[in-house]
């Protein structure tokens, strides 16, 4: 079996004309270069260079048996790059399904930031219903997932993400609006927007309920930018997640803290069967750098 080593010795005399010169390049002994290439030729049954007068000129099977060697290091060059391709980009598209909360800023922004590591990175964003997000991280259907939390899916490492405290939007001009905070009682005989249900519209209700209130909803609509266009047409109150309402500046609303605290969580999912790629780590870093950035106050 041929040594490696005897073929990197034998590249470079190749490339520097002598073995002396190559010795000399790679600083070692000559003698170590003549022993190698030696036994390079005994292993291959011909001679690579006729030896004279200080040079090493390649015979007509040594220039043959160069150009082979040159392919088989090209290859290899090949394979080098491509693992530094799949070290920083992955295998293929990255895989993210966020809720909508998050999805249009955060996300964006973070993603931005992974873009500026690794330009050309692939990725494939979907915002999909929380149970479908766990069920997504469970399945590995999705790299990484950022959803409300939920009971009862195995599979899945999650921990949590962010946490903020849920607001509640008021029609500019409304006679709360001046108010620093508003509370249940305030909201007793206010007609309401209801979300959609789950986990955070019980609490909604229970907060209600421990504030011996019974809340009059009006209507429904499950995303908060739906809730808040309603507000600002003067058809109730709602109370949202307050990171995509602050993004509905253009709207006539305005947005005060809701008491009792209602804090809303959010949670980052990751298949647990299997460890999260480099890229999936690089966008990690990059969702907590943003998400501390926020202003959550």
């Amino acid at each position: 079996m041929i040594n490696p080593a005897h073929l990197d010795l034998f590249r470079a005399v190749i490339r520097h004309g002598g073995m002396t010169r190559a010795a000399e390049a790679l600083g070692i002994g000559q003698p170590h270069v003549s022993r190698a290439i030696a036994s390079l030729e005994n292993e291959l049954g011909f001679s690579l260079f006729v030896r004279g007068h200080g040079a090493a000129l390649p015979t007509e099977e040594g220039e043959a048996f160069a150009r082979e060697v040159d392919q088989t290091f090209a290859g290899l060059d090949h394979l080098s790059h491509a693992a530094r391709r799949i070290a920083e980009r992955g295998t293929g598209t990255l895989r993210i399904a966020c809720q909508p909360s998050l999805a249009s800023r955060l996300l964006p922004r973070a993603i931005r930031r992974l873009d500026n590591e690794v330009p050309g990175v692939r990725i494939s964003i979907h915002v999909p219903s929380p149970d479908t997000i766990w069920s997504w991280a469970a399945s590995g259907q999705c790299d990484l997932g950022l959803a409300r939390p939920r009971c009862g899916y195995t599979e899945v490492a999650a921990e949590t993400f962010l946490t903020v405290a849920a607001v509640c939007a008021l029609p500019r001009g409304h006679r709360l609006a001046s108010r620093s905070d508003v509370t249940a009682a305030d909201l007793a005989t206010e007609p309401m927007i209801s979300g959609g249900p789950g986990p955070f519209q019980d609490a909604i209700e229970a907060a209600f309920a421990a504030a011996g209130v019974a809340p009059r909803f009006v209507m429904a609509a499950q995303f908060t930018a739906a809730r808040c266009g309603l507000v600002a047409e003067g058809l109730g109150v709602t109370i949202v997640d307050p990171l995509p309402a602050r993004d509905l500046s253009e709207l006539s609303i305005v947005l005060r803290p809701f008491r009792p605290t209602l804090p809303i969580e959010t949670m980052l999912l990751r298949p647990a069967a299997r460890p999260p790629s480099r890229l999936t780590e690089r966008l990690l870093r990059a969702l907590v750098v943003e998400r501390d950035a926020q202003d959550l106050s």
